[in-house]
């Protein structure tokens, strides 16, 4: 059975190429404290400033900012 926990998140950082270590790094967290918080869906609020992250992230790393 596929994991679709958080599903739009793992999806976001994967077809942006941002692993979710980098976005923990910019959450402030360690990469096992986020991978711990994706096993149960986030509230809304805490999914769009993760988005929020992997988009600004994926722009870094186009060297778009």
């Amino acid at each position: 059975m596929v994991n679709s926990v958080n599903a739009n998140i793992r999806t976001a950082a994967k077809r942006n190429g941002v692993y979710l270590w980098e976005v923990a790094e910019a959450l402030g967290i360690q990469d096992s404290a986020l991978s711990r918080k994706l096993r149960k869906e986030l509230p809304e609020k805490e999914t769009v400033n993760i988005l929020h992250i992997i988009d600004q992230l994926a722009k870094e790393k186009a060297g778009v900012v």
